[in-house]
């Protein structure tokens, strides 16, 4: 297992939900932690010389390369990314306006993309960069009318797939998270489908990216599907 102390991992979507709770595990375990949010006024939960906070929008296309540089020359380093930031409207395949499905492409695909490209050169530097992109049991399969959040999400996981290739000779590993139901906000509207105390709660969550995070290069994984109700595909 890789050792926490001296590494730096930047977590997008952090002031709330998943990404909050991964930022409180990672920095129990003694990661430095450079978190990005739209509102970075509410990441002054967790403080001191280990931690950044910083202003991140995925819809601003130049927003990934001002944070990924800002933490560059305050850390001197970069060993991981995790891609938390996202969103979900209602547009389904009939119905929905054009404008919710790029709105999803923007924060859910390209926003991991643009950070993906910033971040890679540092990544490789280590020898062992880490790359976890947050993305969704909608990134395997369809259920319901939901097509532009699971389109969105299927790009995300081809990413994850690309990112693996192009960075593995380099100790670079990627891997696709991909959670049912998280117990956050995000998930008040399902509540009718499944109870919040049966969903995956954020903690645990979280445990599975610092797993993945502190793997060594040949233990890699590169999809890691978590769900709180059977299906017969996971």
């Amino acid at each position: 297992m890789l050792a926490a102390k001296g590494r730096v991992i930047m977590i997008s979507g952090a002031n709330r939900g998943i990404g909050r709770a991964i930022a409180r595990a990672l920095w129990d375990k003694g990661y430095s932690l450079s978190l990005g949010a739209r509102r970075p006024e509410q990441l002054s939960e967790l403080h001191g010389d280990r931690v950044l906070t910083a202003a991140y929008d995925a819809l601003d296309p130049e927003a990934a390369a001002v944070w990924v540089d800002d933490t560059f020359a305050h850390f001197g380093r970069i060993d991981g990314l995790v891609n938390n930031a996202g969103i979900a409207l209602a547009a389904g395949l009939e119905e929905g306006d054009e404008a919710e499905f790029e709105r999803m492409w923007q924060v859910n695909a390209m926003g991991p993309l643009r950070l993906i490209r910033r971040a890679l050169p540092h990544l490789r530097q280590t020898g062992a960069g880490r790359i976890v992109n947050l993305v969704s049991l909608s990134g395997k399969r369809v259920r319901g009318d939901h097509t532009g959040y699971a389109m969105s999400k299927f790009a995300a996981l081809a990413l994850t797939h690309a990112t693996r290739r192009a960075g593995w000779d380099q100790g670079v590993r990627a891997c696709a998270i991909c959670p049912s139901f998280v117990a956050t906000d995000m998930t008040a509207w399902a509540t009718d489908i499944v109870p919040r105390a049966e969903m995956i709660q954020p903690e645990d969550l979280a445990e599975l990216v610092a797993t993945v995070l502190a793997l060594p290069n040949n233990a890699s994984i590169a999809e890691l599907l978590v769900n709180c109700r059977f299906e017969d595909m996971v």
